[in-house]
């Protein structure tokens, strides 16, 4: 099944559903960085996470940026998503794994860590980006977005998040979620039916890992409450937008004197992409041609 995003209401609008399939995206994420299958989860998580974030902006280029900073032996870890479908991410400690939690699953909580704290950025396309911190509640990422949801934008929510990852890779991984809008926020028999409902689900991943569609998933959670499910079908994909260029920019604001170390004793310089872990080579010449065109700028 591709990576997509899809987009639904029910109850005349007033409950607003995103669901979202990642798994190839994570396993991207997984082979780039080396992930631990721990390391693979807590980030995929996240990335789902920021995907379904985004998917509720409206401009253009919009994009949303999720930090979590747990006291766990992971450390960070650092998502970019856009409404455009793009994402990508990274963790600090990829290579840390632990032992199974009590209920016999990767112990993401652990890893993170229960202590911390979780920063949302969202970049609305203009003006400046506006920023939230929240404390972490457990480190799973799925509840600590969800609490952000409910402590920072006021909105009741049910984020359902999971990763299936094996020997063989990752086998399923995406998100869901939905959101109670003011015009029904009154209604407590809806409310109550609907967390009744999610309760019931033991996970995402078990349901892509049956084969059920997002459209299918939709069905059986919101089928009987006016469904109506949007047709547009949106593909959601691992990017990062590094490049040659966007390296020459940033070690030319190192300036003259540390660009000529750089060229009289490694005879050119190495920068690794921490999103992607792409590795770019700058060799003296082009270390050269930045000395040039700072000389002239500053005309020395």
């Amino acid at each position: 099944m591709v990576d997509q995003l899809i987009r639904a209401t029910a109850a005349e609008g007033g409950i607003r559903a995103v669901g979202v399939i990642t798994t190839r995206l994570t396993d991207e994420a997984r082979q780039r960085h080396n992930l631990s299958y721990v390391a693979t989860a807590a980030l995929g998580r996240t990335m789902a996470g920021g995907l379904l974030f985004a998917s509720s902006m409206k401009r253009p280029g919009s994009r949303v940026t999720i930090k979590v900073n747990g006291n766990g032996p992971l450390g960070s870890i650092l998502v970019d998503a856009g409404l455009d479908g793009t994402v990508r991410g990274y963790v600090h400690h990829p290579s840390v794994e632990l032992p199974p939690n009590e209920k016999g699953k990767l112990d993401v909580g652990g890893a993170v860590g229960r202590e911390g704290y979780l920063y949302v950025v969202r970049d609305v396309g203009y003006g400046y980006p506006y920023s939230t911190t929240v404390e972490l509640v457990s480190g799973e990422i799925g509840e600590d977005l969800t609490h952000y949801l409910a402590t920072s934008e006021q909105t009741p929510s049910a984020l359902i998040l999971g990763v299936f990852v094996d020997a063989d890779g990752v086998q399923a991984a995406g998100g869901l979620l939905l959101q109670v809008l003011p015009k029904a926020a009154e209604d407590e028999e809806l409310i109550s039916a609907l967390e009744s409902r999610v309760s019931q689900l033991s996970g995402f991943t078990p349901l892509l890992r049956a084969h059920k569609t997002l459209p299918e998933i939709f069905q059986d959670l919101l089928g009987d409450f006016d469904l109506h499910i949007f047709p547009e079908t949106q593909m959601v994909q691992f990017y990062c937008p590094c490049s040659v260029n966007r390296v020459l920019g940033a070690l030319k604001l190192l300036g003259q004197e540390e660009l000529q170390d750089m060229i009289e004793k490694d005879e050119g310089a190495e920068a690794t992409c921490e999103f992607c872990q792409e590795v770019y080579h700058i060799n003296s010449d082009q270390l050269a041609e930045l000395i040039e065109d700072l000389q002239s700028n500053t005309g020395s």
